[in-house]
């Protein structure tokens, strides 16, 4: 039971501790937290950018591929010379007819610069086959046949293009019957040759072996897996002979647009790179395990985030020893307020340290000796509190005696048959009642009104010219609570100054108007010019009431009014005055509508 209390009501050298932890401990922690996180999107794109560097070092040797049959594929396509035999060639019988020595050299010609253009680049199989079966090759026929291209599947689709386009062809098995056993796979480009009038009258097909491809792909990350694909998501080379020609198992997982992201293969995620050739639109893919991808890097990072938490270990572990020593002091400060609590008022507080703790400790010892000597003051402020409580009895005393022997002399002036003295001692002792007899702030618009008529009753009694008092209240409005004596400020400045209590009329009206009311309080005095007005209004609006003025309103007064409405209804009260010179004012006020007493 004991703990519990001291858990739910930790010490202050606790508070202290769980203080400079949060202050201090829980920044650390949460900046640690937010530097793993952003160390993971770190890593990633530090990863992503060295498999994009590998990648694009792998795509610059395949280019090179590509641009060594493009060459081939132009030279024999744009070569004037070369051109205009092709040309004449087509025109001619098959190359199995009779040849004349002429045409013979031109056959030798064409085949030697099939062979100088293939010299410089890599190792390629070029066929120039004419649409009437001449072949030119820089192979040997008993390889493969250069007319048996007419029988292949996409044959039909390079007719289909038009100008210079081009027809890449993605891996199938090799033809070439002498590389076919160490060279499954080949990858073909293949252009149509056209005349002026855009007839196609032969066919250029550069092929290279895929090997030559996979021997790029294969110079990479041990871990890192290289693939050639086509639209299609089709393999055309891979590091892995047993994926060429199948579909990439993922492919549904890349986004098309994202050259760079991470999915889920294999039971494990893997970093995914990608990077397309502009000339065939063909992809390469580079797929690397995340963990492995990331290795290096994260060692790094893990490595500055453990010196990062050693750092906040001892840092804290310092400031724990510093705070205990720090605190002492209070803990000996606590002993002695405990001590003095059971009321050992002789008990000293024994710290010696100059800092405000030692300032506290020295206050402490200077209250318990005040302590001391107050005791004797307690008896003499018993004995005066005692006097004040008979006073205040008194207070209460005098009230009723007071109202007891007005209410005598109207009894004795009713005997006497002298009712208007005896309606002038009812009223005042009624306004003496409601002054200095209730305890209620908060009165009814009826009984408020009642106070008015009893006030203006004396008053009409006072002065020779007599006032004419007319209300029109509301039913609602009179069931309406208000401030005590609220109006009857308004109502002597309106006699006082207004009327210069000579005789004149003075009206009183009470609407609703939805949850609040609508006070207006008119006479037919003298009234106020602009100039007056225009002041008055704006020492309401800026609540300056301390001038006395000598205007048809007092200052005074209104300040009264103002201060007591702003008090009980905060700002939900309106206050204007409208006036003109010999011809009365009026005061409009509007409240809301309380309908109770606030007690």
């Amino acid at each position: 039971m004991v703990n519990y209390r001291r858990f739910m009501s930790p010490s202050f050298r606790s508070k202290i501790f769980l203080a400079s932890f949060l202050c201090v401990g829980l920044p650390v922690l949460i900046c640690l937290s937010v530097y793993s996180y952003l160390t993971r999107d770190a890593v990633e794109e530090q990863a992503i950018t060295n498999a994009q560097k590998e990648l694009s070092l792998v795509e610059e040797n395949v280019s090179n591929l590509f641009d060594d049959m493009i060459n081939v594929t132009n030279f024999v396509q744009f070569d004037t010379e070369l051109n205009t035999i092709l040309k004449q060639k087509s025109k001619e019988p098959p190359n199995n007819s009779p040849q004349d020595y002429e045409s013979y050299m031109e056959d030798k010609s064409i085949r030697k610069t099939i062979e100088n253009i293939t010299l410089l680049g890599e190792k390629s199989f070029v066929t120039i086959l004419l649409q009437n079966g001449a072949y030119y090759t820089n192979y040997a026929i008993y390889d493969y046949h250069p007319q048996n291209y007419f029988q292949t599947e996409w044959m039909e689709q390079l007719q289909s293009l038009s100008g210079y386009r081009s027809l890449w062809v993605g891996a199938e098995p090799t033809v070439f019957a002498y590389d076919r056993v160490d060279h499954p796979y080949q990858v073909s480009m293949a252009r149509t040759l056209r005349d002026v009038n855009q007839e196609i009258y032969g066919y250029v097909i550069v092929t290279i072996l895929e090997t030559k491809i996979r021997n790029v792909l294969d110079n990479q990350a041990k871990n890192e897996t290289i693939m050639l694909i086509d639209q299609t998501n089709d393999i055309i080379s891979s590091s892995n002979e047993a994926m060429i020609n199948k579909s990439l198992p993922f492919g549904q997982q890349l986004e098309a647009k994202n050259m760079s992201q991470t999915i889920q293969w294999n039971e494990e995620e893997q970093l995914v790179t990608m990077t397309q050739f502009p000339v065939n639109n063909w992809k390469l893919v580079s797929i690397i395990p995340y963990k492995e991808a990331t290795q290096n890097i994260n060692s790094i990072f893990s490595n500055v985030f453990f010196l990062l938490f050693m750092s906040f270990v001892l840092f804290f572990i310092i400031l724990v020893v510093l705070m205990n020593r720090i605190t002492y002091p209070l803990k000996e400060l606590n002993t002695s307020v405990q001590k003095v609590q059971q009321g050992d008022l002789s008990f000293r507080v024994d710290v010696k340290s100059r800092d405000e703790v030692g300032q506290l400790a020295s206050s402490f010892n200077q209250m318990i000796i005040r302590l001391n000597e107050m005791f004797e003051e307690v008896k003499q402020t018993e004995i005066r509190k005692r006097h004040a409580e008979l006073a205040m009895l008194q207070s209460q005393i005098n009230p009723h005696f007071l109202f007891n022997v007005l209410n005598s002399i109207r009894m004795t002036s009713m005997k006497a048959n002298d009712m208007e003295s005896a309606q002038m001692l009812m009223s005042l002792s009624k306004l003496l009642r409601a002054t200095i007899g209730s305890t209620n702030e908060m009165i009814l618009l009826k009984e408020e009104m009642e106070l008015i008529q009893d006030y203006i009753t004396l008053m009409n009694k006072r002065q020779r010219n007599k006032i004419v008092w007319i209300t029109d209240i509301e039913k609602e409005a009179e069931t309406i609570f208000v401030p005590r004596f609220i109006f009857q400020p308004i109502i002597e400045n309106a006699i006082i100054h207004g009327l210069q209590q000579g005789e004149g009329v003075i009206s009183m009206e009470a609407t609703m108007n939805g949850e609040s009311m609508q006070v207006m309080i008119s006479d037919n005095g003298r009234g106020m010019n602009r100039e007056t007005l225009t002041k008055l209004t704006e020492s309401i609006g800026e609540n300056i009431f301390t001038e006395k003025s000598h205007h048809s309103f007092s200052s005074i007064g209104l300040a009264n009014v103002y201060e007591r409405l702003r008090l009980s209804y905060k700002s939900d009260t309106k206050i204007s005055i409208e006036s003109e010179e010999n011809m009365g004012t009026r005061v409009v006020i509007q409240i809301p509508a309380r309908r109770d007493n606030g007690v």
